[in-house]
């Protein structure tokens, strides 16, 4: 019997039926399904996003094993798939990661750059769809529902086409799942890693579940893990065995929706309009400080990283937050609301450094962050003038002079002195 599975070209966009390579171009590059045509739900993750754009950006790096991060004492932010298979992982301690691959490259982190290329990849996913539901700046979700009569091609040929484009385009790698739910489009994604699309349609769904921890169900990380397992339950499987309400009474909320996801049953709708909580920077120092000048130079460096996220998003926040661990791993929240919302970073500093200077007498610290909360569009920001800081209009407008030099040339072309503390 002839196999008549759909299948698509991941190189041509060649659609067409049964095994084998593409007819029409002979790319191997193939994803075949019997619900091909049918599935809408996507979740889009680029690889390795912040490595990738490093490796964009420095094609001598391209074959070489490299790590963004830094400090001795830091965390791994993204590692590359070359340092990926020495076991190196991202939130990793630095000093882990270098032992398991010390021929890594460093590489300080350019979050301004990794910003512009998260906005080029959404202006490509705009023109698919309006309903996107963006998880940070590498990975989102995309309803496609009702697109292919816009677009004359179903959605599985419309990501094919967006993948071939980002790469094109934007000079990075995507992976694509694509289910009937968020919960499956997302573990979808990460069947297939890098530059890969899975797929898993609604007739699969119970068989592909069987027999997986629990730990794949989105929401249950270790502590809830070990909860479950105190109950016997350690397989997908094992849930199966009990109704709703059984489950309710043992994990509450949680518990219905154990009942659910164990099913492969997912309500949540993709919220195009789901708002960012918070924007924040931080760092881990080499050596635990109480120097209030290195402090400040770090506090500062945090501030403009934190202000240039905000304006990215074209967001402001009523409330500052200054976040400290000790030496001794104590965490330290401080947080003030503001009058008018900030984006600006000489706003935000000022606010912070208040809050540093207030808590210097617990230090020493091990880590140092700053950042914004309770969110608002940018053109709040600012409205009205600081009577108490009559100065404080002049250092704006110095500071949108400095974003449009950055911009231009650099975001190292112009540094503050506080910056080089």
């Amino acid at each position: 019997m002839p196999n008549t599975t759909p299948a698509l070209c991941r190189d041509c966009l060649h659609p067409f039926s049964g095994a084998g390579p593409c007819p029409a171009c002979h790319s191997h590059r193939v994803v075949r399904h019997p619900e091909l045509w049918q599935l809408s739900i996507a979740h889009m993750d680029c690889d390795a996003f912040y490595a990738s754009v490093e490796k964009r950006d420095n094609p001598a790096l391209r074959d070489l094993p490299i790590i963004v991060g830094g400090g001795q004492r830091g965390v791994v932010t993204t590692a590359c798939y070359v340092a990926r298979l020495y076991g190196v992982r991202s939130a990793m301690p630095m000093f882990q990661a270098r032992k398991l691959c010390p021929q890594a490259v460093e590489v300080p982190i350019r979050m301004s750059v990794y910003v512009e290329a998260s906005r080029q990849i959404r202006t490509l996913m705009d023109e698919l769809t309006p309903i996107i539901e963006p998880l940070s700046l590498d990975e989102a979700f995309l309803d496609l529902t009702g697109t292919a009569r816009l677009h004359k091609t179903p959605p599985a040929a419309q990501l094919v086409r967006l993948a071939n484009r980002i790469q094109a385009e934007v000079g990075i790698t995507i992976s694509i799942g694509l289910s009937h739910n968020k919960f499956l489009a997302k573990i979808a994604s990460d069947l297939d890693k890098p530059r890969g699309m899975a797929l898993i349609g609604k007739a699969e769904t119970t068989d592909f579940l069987k027999g997986k921890p629990v730990g794949m169900l989105s929401g249950v990380g270790p502590a809830m893990q070990q909860k479950l397992a105190q109950e016997g339950i350690r397989k997908i499987d094992d849930l199966l065995r009990y109704s709703a309400k059984d489950l309710a009474d043992r994990f509450g909320g949680m518990g219905l929706r154990l009942y659910d996801l164990s099913r492969g049953q997912d309500a949540r709708k993709i919220n195009a309009l789901a708002p960012v909580k918070s924007i924040s920077r931080e760092t881990t120092f080499n050596k635990d400080t109480a120097d209030p000048e290195v402090l400040d130079g770090y506090l500062w460096r945090l501030c403009v990283e934190t202000a240039d996220r905000a304006k990215a998003k074209s967001l402001a926040g009523r409330v500052v937050v200054l976040k400290l661990k000790t030496s001794g791993f104590r965490q330290i929240s401080r947080r003030l609301t503001l009058e008018t919302p900030a984006q600006h970073a000489d706003t935000i500093y000022t606010i912070a450094r208040r809050l540093l200077e207030a808590t210097l007498p617990q230090g020493p610290f091990r880590l140092l962050g700053v950042g914004i909360t309770d969110l608002c569009p940018e053109d709040t920001a600012n409205a009205t003038t600081d009577l108490l800081d009559i100065d404080a209009p002049k250092r704006r407008a110095i500071e949108q002079a400095t974003d449009s030099i950055r911009d231009k040339f650099g975001k190292d072309a112009i540094k503050k002195g506080r910056a080089l503390k």
